[in-house]
């Protein structure tokens, strides 16, 4: 395991701390957007008919909080790239390698969309809250899609990266049924720039750490048995 990239270390600490990180931003970014706002814009930002209007505003009310819990769920997004390769690497096989590839362009995306949001928000310590909503808003789709849409192109490798890694992952027997649908979920959650994120999107990447936790200590411990098949290791 320590021949390849990342090798056994690298990939056992962020086997452990990528989804955790990741399940943190969402629930940062959940809290973040609930303290923020009061009760009345709340209300006022599900009306809006994008998640962007409820997070400039929550931004202007607590930056340092709303820029906490972006960092953080930026930061799980670079973790899980070794731990997704690391994964991949574990189960074998070309089915699996084509799905640490997919979600890792997956997680590109992330890093294109949290540098837009960055940049958003910057601007409203610039311009003001009305001005900054108003430019960013009326190019919102450009922003979001990306140069010759390549970031938005690159996000769908999350939604099918996850389904192939899932089923390599049970194939192979490194997952069992319970594990592979906890990867599959967590390919679900959303993409794009200023999101808001939900219980169920934190609830879900709970699930991820389930899925990918244990065999990240395992592969620390170097306990990992080889995949041999769909009946025999870590079958839950």
């Amino acid at each position: 395991m320590n021949t390849y990239f990342p090798g056994r270390w690298i990939g056992g600490v962020t086997l452990v701390l990528g989804p955790v990180v990741l399940c943190a931003g969402y629930l940062l970014r959940y809290v973040s957007s609930v303290t923020a706002l009061t009760p009345q814009q709340q209300a006022w930002a599900e009306a809006q008919p994008f998640a962007a209007y409820g997070q400039f505003l929550a931004y202007t009310s607590e930056p340092a909080l709303l820029t906490l819990s972006y960092a953080v769920f930026a930061l799980g997004a670079v973790l899980l790239f070794p731990a997704f390769i690391a994964l991949a690497q574990r189960v074998g096989g070309s089915l699996a390698f084509w799905g640490a590839t997919l979600l890792v362009a997956g997680l590109f995306s992330r890093l294109y969309f949290a540098g837009a949001d960055q940049t958003a928000f910057q601007l409203t310590e610039v311009l003001g809250l009305e001005q900054a909503t108003n430019a960013i808003m009326k190019e919102y789709a450009d922003i979001s899609y990306g140069p010759w849409r390549v970031p938005v192109w690159a996000s769908v490798g999350q939604f099918a990266g996850s389904l192939l890694l899932a089923i390599a992952a049970w194939r192979s027997g490194i997952f069992g049924t319970a594990r592979a649908l906890m990867l599959l979920l967590a390919g679900g959650t959303w993409m794009g720039v200023l999101k808001a994120a939900s219980i169920p999107d934190v609830l879900v990447t709970v699930l991820l750490c389930v899925a990918l936790v244990p065999l990240g200590v395992q592969l620390l411990r170097d306990r990992l048995p080889a995949p041999t098949g769909r009946s025999k290791v870590l079958s839950w």
